[in-house]
């Protein structure tokens, strides 16, 4: 069910998962051209949506699961971000990778953009088409894939798909040999923060005989990919990627494949999407004439930046701080940590920064990075479980005394977090979601 419609185009509406409903998604307020014209930024109306829904929760008399852990995401910034690609990227069409952040919401407004969707099974492949794209928009990106995965993907003709072995051309003859390949091959992803190249990729000594045996097994080969490595830092490695696929294309003419399309994979990020954007586009310039179809993979920089978690304390100890016995510290227990929302540390090697949403000694203001600060204390964090590695920050100055009932928040919680959480220990892991929109691009997409 679309969420309601917001009746001015300026309204920053806001949307959130009812888990009592049948409807997924239900309209609780809406935040009209007050807000808009208060001047606030798109940060400071996530922060305004965020203390109001942490201040309804009253940790001493609320229901079991009442004050969990909860997310606003914020759609106006992954409409900001697919702008962003456009002007530095017009020539690459996004394929978002579905499993960064499989969230119904990101999909639909994703779909209404006209983005392709990058799955590695059948259920990232079901959750794409939902959205009510065609097929064609699909790539099946996993280069080892179960043989009834397959045989669905050419029962809902889902033909665009990676392989980088020979024993893969072999499955896919048998079920399904209509199939439109992509030959994945082996980059240097040394330098990203989730190395790839160690799973995934032919090797550029292998790739012809591949080319070759796709051919004698009358296979469809249609173009290359590569992935540079999920958090890439060297933007050389991108250089370096298309140089190879250029090879690539060459050996599979001369074999008698035709090649159109080229995907250049994913390890965009937000820091450095200017630089490594100019140094791709200027690879493809050089090497793929226009008549190439140019695709990627991106999954971090659409959504990292649009969803923000807040957390409640749920217990506090004093200790001794270690750097200086003669000081307290103390140990701040939250109801998520790394086996739920903050996944994103084991797996994706972040580092979460807590910042001050409502605290019992001050709550007129939440406190930002420029607030100004009389007093601050030495905190780890830690998740709810009992495990010993359950840790969020091992330490971290904060401003004022908290305890048990306040609430921490936490930016740049969009990839790799909700998708990879757990039922470990029993603690939940269907958080609600709050969607906002900051944009009218966006809202008007979505019908907010």
């Amino acid at each position: 069910m679309a969420p309601t419609a917001c009746v001015s185009p300026a309204d920053v509406c806001i949307i959130k998962n009812d888990l009592n409903s049948r409807d997924p998604l239900v309209q609780v307020s809406k935040h009209g051209d007050e807000l808009l014209q208060s001047g606030l930024t798109a940060k400071e109306l996530v922060l305004d949506v965020l203390k109001k829904r942490a201040a309804e929760v009253d940790t001493d008399r609320c229901e079991p699961g009442e004050e969990d852990a909860f997310f606003v995401a914020d759609m106006g910034e992954v409409y900001r971000q697919h702008m962003r690609w456009k002007m530095n990227l017009g020539r690459v069409k996004p394929f978002y990778a579905v499993k960064c952040n499989p969230d119904p919401e990101v999909l639909r407004l994703m779909a209404q953009l006209g983005m392709g969707f990058d799955c590695a099974s059948k259920s990232e492949i079901e959750i794409a088409m939902q959205t009510g794209i065609d097929p064609s928009r699909i790539i099946y990106a996993q280069p080892c894939k179960t043989k009834s995965y397959l045989r669905y993907a050419s029962q809902v003709g889902v033909k665009q798909m990676t392989f980088d072995n020979a024993d893969e051309l072999y499955k896919i003859k048998a079920h399904f040999p209509d199939a439109e390949l992509y030959l994945r091959i082996l980059t240097d992803d040394s330098t990203s923060l989730c190395r790839l190249s160690m799973k995934f990729g032919a090797s550029l000594d292998v790739t012809q005989q591949l080319l070759e045996l796709a051919h004698q097994l009358e296979l469809k080969v249609v173009g290359v990919s590569f992935h540079v490595g999920s958090g890439a830092e060297d933007p050389r490695a991108f250089l370096k990627a298309v140089q190879d696929a250029r090879l690539v294309f060459d050996q599979a003419a001369q074999i008698g494949h035709e090649l159109h399309t080229l995907d250049v994979g994913g390890g965009f990020c937000q820091d450095t999407f200017e630089q490594f954007s100019g140094i791709l586009s200027d690879a493809l310039e050089t090497y793929f004439p226009p008549h190439i179809r140019i695709i990627a993979e991106p999954g971090r920089y659409y959504v990292a930046s649009a969803f923000t978690l807040a957390a409640n304390v749920i217990a506090r100890r004093d200790v001794p701080d270690p750097l200086d016995p003669s000081r307290d510290a103390y140990m701040l227990y939250l109801n998520d940590g790394v086996y739920g929302n903050f996944s994103n540390i084991i797996f994706d090697h972040q580092h979460p920064v807590a910042q001050v949403l409502l605290s019992a000694v001050d709550d007129s203001q939440p406190s930002t990075p420029n607030s100004a600060v009389t007093e601050t204390n030495s905190y780890s964090i830690w998740g709810p479980t009992c495990d010993g590695i359950d840790v969020i920050s091992q330490r971290i100055d904060l401003p004022g005394l908290l305890n048990t009932g306040d609430w921490l928040y936490f930016e740049e919680m969009g990839a790799y977090t909700k998708c990879s959480a757990t039922r470990f220990n029993g603690f939940s892991d269907n958080h609600e979601v709050i969607y906002i929109s900051s944009e009218t691009g966006a809202s008007a997409l979505l019908n907010y």
